[in-house]
């Protein structure tokens, strides 16, 4: 399923059209690794790493990440990383990152700064982080540099037309030619798929 939701990241990715708005193919995609791992979680409990080892769990941890039109499923996940990471099945950072983009898509602000999107002056930026000036003291507990370093090379990697991830090559991507329209938009999803009220 990791490699899958990858590869199909990477052809939408060359040709651009990841970069407007939620693809229907990807969509589509996440909802049935989502279904299937929900099956997966009820047979077997989470997937960690004594049980599927290293790579299985990170690819585990990707498809929850990634299964963001389940709000139950994503939510029902961090209650389980969380625990996970107690008997170290789980990585803490894999545990903070699916915890940011939940509150971001619950409409709170993040806490390790690991969820960034394009703000309205065309700029890649971190989505709003709860208590701004601890952020580093907790990204450094799981392991990661300096939001401030983090945002250079975002921005960076941005401008080079270098993508996160698989490294490779990919078509650069680009601040919305409409900002104000892509937050309603997003906003409407996030109604419709039952993250918010």
């Amino acid at each position: 399923m990791a490699r899958a939701d990858l590869a199909l990241r990477d052809d939408l990715a060359r040709d651009g059209s990841l970069f407007q708005g939620y693809h229907p193919r990807m969509e589509a995609l996440h909802q049935r690794h989502a279904t299937r791992l929900a099956a997966l979680i009820d047979a077997h409990g989470w997937p960690g790493r004594s049980r599927v080892g290293e790579e299985g769990a990170r690819a585990a941890w990707l498809v929850l990440q990634h299964a963001i039109g389940n709000p139950p499923l994503m939510r029902r996940g961090l209650t389980l990383l969380q625990g996970g990471v107690k008997e170290g099945e789980v990585s803490p950072l894999e545990v903070a990152m699916l915890e940011d983009r939940i509150r971001i898509f619950e409409g709170r602000a993040q806490r390790y700064g690991t969820q960034f999107d394009w703000d309205e002056h065309g700029r890649l930026s971190p989505l709003p982080i709860e208590d701004a000036a601890g952020v580093d003291v907790r990204r450094r507990a799981i392991g990661l540099g300096p939001l401030a370093q983090e945002l250079r090379r975002r921005r960076g990697a941005g401008r080079r037309g270098r993508g996160r991830g698989r490294g490779r090559e990919r078509e650069r991507e680009r601040p919305p030619a409409d900002w104000a329209a892509r937050q309603c938009d997003m906003e409407r999803w996030l109604r419709q798929v039952g993250w918010r009220d």
